[in-house]
């Protein structure tokens, strides 16, 4: 007597993400941040789990695991990732006026107030990763560190050379414009008006700055 074959029903999501195929490593690394960076974005840290990454990645999970050993070090690589794109859009704002820092820096908030003008706008990844992580020792918060940090030595060096008489103020006047911008998407919404108030203010907090020429 001939059996015929039954098919066997599909298992439990975790199931059919572990039957995928193994994908090489350099493959798997970047498809599996893009699906971090996405739904980290987007959704939070804390509220992702591994198997929604892998899901959205469209690999197994051991692919994951041979790339990070854990959630953590995924957090950190998408934060890395993450403040080199932002130090790249900085650029990108800067390089469009050489030379004269007083309008790279009123370009910069102009581009900001664009970004954070885009329906879906999630604010600061930087800022957000800060809220999920209170213990200032976890390796994303080192990250979050890092990343203000070197903002602020680019704000500071921009400001000194816009011909500020307190760099380090200006600078710190800056950052403070700029976290607000971040909040103010996320509590007013993407293209609030308090955003789009944001390259006026700039242009009179570097005004009342510089009472010397830029150099």
């Amino acid at each position: 007597m001939t059996r015929t074959a039954v098919e066997k029903p599909a298992g439990p999501k975790s199931d059919r993400v572990q039957a995928r195929p193994h994908t090489a490593g350099p493959a798997a690394q970047q498809l599996l941040l893009h699906a971090a960076a996405e739904l980290f974005y987007r959704e939070g840290v804390r509220a992702v789990g591994v198997d929604a990454v892998v899901e959205r990645a469209g690999v197994n999970k051991m692919s994951l695991y041979r790339q990070f050993s854990s959630k953590d070090e995924l957090v950190v690589a998408y934060l890395e990732r993450s403040s080199e794109r932002f130090f790249q859009r900085l650029q990108r704002s800067l390089d469009k006026h050489p030379g004269d820092p007083v309008r790279q820096i009123a370009q910069y908030f102009e581009d900001l107030t664009e970004r954070a003008s885009v329906e879906g706008y999630r604010g600061c990844p930087f800022v957000n990763v800060s809220a999920e992580f209170p213990d200032a020792s976890h390796p994303a918060r080192q990250c979050v560190l890092r990343n203000k940090t070197e903002l602020m030595e680019r704000l500071t060096a921009l400001a000194a050379s816009a011909g500020a008489d307190d760099p380090e103020a200006l600078a710190s006047a800056l950052a403070l414009l700029i976290e607000g911008v971040y909040a103010a998407s996320q509590t007013y919404g993407p293209g609030c008006d308090p955003i789009k108030a944001a390259p006026r203010v700039a242009a009179q907090l570097v005004a009342a700055a510089c009472s010397r020429s830029p150099t």
